[in-house]
This record gives structure tokens, sequence and C-alpha cells, in this order.
């Protein structure tokens, strides 16, 4: 096995613009990488968790599984409960934009259930924000948009069986 370089500790915040410049770029694995060299020297770096989360989510058109369930094992290590409800909210809300994009039935019941999950943690993240950050409501926006713009996209039995056998709600 190939030995890792350590980053030092002042190098932390270039790093982090490094990560979400390639985020932007659309090359989640390289924001990862990144991510997961900060955590080495600093374990707790909210920053690096939540780039770290936003990657995972990047990958789930290409690769749902195991993304999310990364994405999720980073949400636990989140120490804010705004931020830990407005990234679940994220989390769902992009799940759910990779089921849109697969398209049929069963995809489409998915997407809704998805967004509809989405939207009660952006609520949730509503209720614990500081004032003037309203970000979760904007996210509520742009899901109930979707949700009223797509008309493919109804609730249904399969998606409600699925989320149960999913693990995750």
């Amino acid at each position: 096995m190939i030995k890792l370089k350590a980053l030092s500790k002042a190098s932390i915040p270039s790093a982090l613009q490094k990560a979400e410049r390639y985020r932007l770029l659309n090359e989640p694995y390289e924001a990862e990488s990144i991510c997961l060299d900060i955590l080495q020297v600093d374990p707790e770096n909210q920053d690096a968790l939540i780039m770290l989360l936003l990657a995972n989510t990047d990958k789930f058109k290409s690769e749902l599984y195991p993304a999310f369930d990364r994405a999720v094992e980073v949400l636990e290590r989140l120490s804010d409960l705004h931020c830990k409800n407005y990234y679940r909210g994220i989390i769902k809300e992009r799940r759910a934009k990779a089921h849109m994009e697969k398209g049929g039935h069963s995809a489409y019941e998915m997407a809704h259930d998805w967004y509809t999950k989405a939207m009660a943690d952006y609520e949730e993240a509503l209720r614990t924000c500081s004032p003037g950050n309203e970000d979760a409501a904007l996210r509520w926006n742009a899901c109930a948009r979707i949700l009223n713009d797509n008309p493919n996209l109804k609730a249904g039995e399969i998606s409600r069986e699925a989320h149960v056998t999913d693990g995750y709600e």
C-alpha cells in the first residue's frame, strides 16, 4: 500500500478552497480526496466534513451506493443541529434528483418521496437557523417548484415500500 503524504494544519484553508474548486469542476473524487487529507490532520473540521458530504452527494447520479451511505455517515459527524438538519435535506434532495433523472414510474415516485422528505428537513432547519439565514427556505422552495413543475413526480406505494427497506428516513 502506498503511504499518503500528510498535510500541515497551515495548509487547510488553501486545501478547502481547492476542494471547493474541484466540486465546481464536477470532480467529486478529487474533492473527496482533499477532504480526507484535511480530516487526517483535523478530524473535526466542520468545513471539510460539509465539503466531503457534498462531494459524496455529487456522485449520486453515477453511483448512488456507496456514496449515499458515505454522505449519511459524514452527516452524523456534524456538530451543529442546524447543519445536520440542513444537510440531511441536501442529501435527500440530491437523491431525489438522481431518481428523477433515471426516469420511469417507480423512479418518479421515489423522487417525489425524497423531495418531500427533504422539505421536512428544511422545515426543521428553518426552526434552528440564526436570524437572516434562510438557506433552508431557498432549498424548500426549489423542491416545491420541482414538484409543482413535474406532474410525473407523484407519491405512490412503490416509493413508500422502497424507503422502508432503504434504512434511511
